[in-house]
């Protein structure tokens, strides 16, 4: 009894956990229209039959617990956009799940990671002001020991704090924009002019030149990134925004090697002594294995060895030799900036074919590497249809052929001897007359002589007391 007691309680504890948790996360419909206004809302647009929406599902309670405890003023949401697929579309809804942050009449989209921590450091960036402002030096040692990548906007009111401003409301979903005094800055920052918008990293500063670096906001997109980072699918996909091409030492970090380590210390020295060279049209890193570029590029790069991408359309630059040098690598990527370096890939017409195939063999291979049982059934019962209907046809037809001559038999003729008697009537016909006369004469003689023949039988047969009378 006892044991049934505790079991209840433990249930109902359970329910309760459970319920409170579904509470932090609020069930949206057609009325959040117009009730939204006045919050900030992060907000879920699954599909009940979305596979991605199931797997974020407990992520995006958690997400709703973290938000709720600390005190954030972000209200964590769900909506069916299948349901009320026209408020859906309206925020521009087109794939599941679809994660967004409405804060007044802004709509912010999250493409990051599909974790609790980059979520909610997502929700916290875009609720807050779009440019948060430094008051003393302490506040700004801080920011820099939380953050590899810090912009900061140094000086009083300007058009370039406009279009700083006008920037950071447009990026805030990458990273976070600040703003300070000079007095703010450590001594050993140095700026020719104010103001100026300076980027922090890679344990030095870089400031923005409208007349070199054209608009603020490719620059800050450019540059909102390290020098060298470890490279992964999503990053590069990332990377594919700044329009630069992507220079990666492909290395096995689960068996490292001696060539492995120094084409990527090769990588980390380029990226760091020749920033002002290549810094605005190429970005540095490395990447873990080689399966991922192999798909991109539809073919085999060995391990360790160093590759050159162009995300914008699909082109890569393999080394023509192998790259042992520093003078090497630093030429490589310059044949690559000026136009000699041979380029392979491509998004053309023939390349898409080829991504067709490709995609639709590297389908098949993982599902018979999954479920080696439901291929065999997915693509062997269609095939062994396909199969059946074709030795059905064939069989058909030989049938039929077999029906044919044996129908010619039954008429007595087969094929060679109608062909013969087709090729006797046209003989006959392009004889002469006096030939035909002939055939008739030595038709007429043979029936003669076949006459005489019988008469000479019917001799031979005469009685034999007719013979003793002659």
């Amino acid at each position: 009894m006892a044991e049934v007691k505790a079991s209840l309680i433990c249930g109902v504890i359970a329910a309760f956990l459970s319920s409170a948790v579904l509470a932090f996360v609020e069930d949206l419909d057609d009325t959040f229209k117009d009730s939204r206004v006045n919050d900030i809302w992060l907000v879920d647009f699954y599909a009940p039959w979305c596979g991605y929406c199931k797997k974020l599902e407990p992520v995006w309670h958690d997400v709703g617990v973290e938000l709720k405890t600390s005190g954030s003023p972000v209200r964590v949401g769900k909506m069916d956009a299948t349901a009320y697929s026209g408020i859906a579309s309206e925020f521009g809804v087109r794939g599941y799940p679809t994660i967004k942050l409405l804060k007044g009449d802004l709509a912010y989209n999250y493409k990051g990671p599909r974790t609790k921590d980059d979520i909610v450091e997502f929700a916290n960036r875009v609720a807050g002001p779009a440019v948060r402002a430094l008051p003393s030096r302490q506040m700004f040692e801080h920011m820099m020991k939380r953050h590899d990548v810090l912009f900061v906007y140094i000086g009083g009111d300007s058009p370039l704090k406009e279009k700083y401003s006008d920037a950071a409301s447009e990026l805030i979903v990458y990273t976070y924009f600040f703003s300070a005094s000079e007095d703010v800055l450590p001594e050993s920052v140095t700026l020719p002019e104010l103001p100026a918008v300076v980027v922090f990293k890679d344990g030095g500063y870089f400031s923005y030149d409208e007349y070199e670096d054209g608009s603020l906001s490719s620059w800050v997109n450019k540059e909102r990134f390290q020098g060298y980072l470890q490279i992964d699918g999503f990053t590069l996909y990332e990377l594919g925004e700044t329009g630069k091409l992507v220079a990666i030492a492909v290395i096995d970090e689960k068996d490292p090697t001696e060539e492995s380590g120094r084409l990527k210390t090769l990588i980390q020295r380029v990226a760091k002594e020749y920033r002002e060279h290549f810094n605005r049209d190429f970005q540095f890193g490395h990447m873990d294995g080689n399966d991922y570029i192999n798909s991109l590029i539809m073919g085999e790069v060995t391990v360790p060895s160093v590759i050159i991408l162009n995300t914008s359309n699909e082109q890569y630059f393999l080394p023509g030799e192998p790259i042992e040098t520093m003078e090497q690598l630093v030429q490589f990527i310059k044949s690559v900036l000026n136009g000699s370096a041979q380029a392979y890939g491509g998004d053309g017409i023939i390349q898409r074919i080829k991504r067709v195939g490709f995609d639709a063999r590297s389908t098949v291979m993982s599902v018979f590497r999954s479920s080696p049982l439901l291929g065999c059934f997915l693509f062997g019962l269609p095939l062994g249809v396909i199969s059946l209907m074709c030795y059905g046809i064939c069989t058909a037809e030989t049938d039929d052929g077999s029906d044919d001559i044996d129908a010619l038999k039954r008429e007595g003729l087969t094929d060679e001897e109608e062909e013969e008697e087709e090729e006797r009537q046209r003989t006959a016909a392009l004889a002469g007359p006096e030939e035909e006369e002939e055939e008739e004469e030595e038709e007429e003689g043979e029936e003669e002589g076949d006459g005489n023949e019988e008469e000479e039988m019917d001799a031979g047969e005469k009685d034999p007391q007719e013979k003793k009378t002659d």
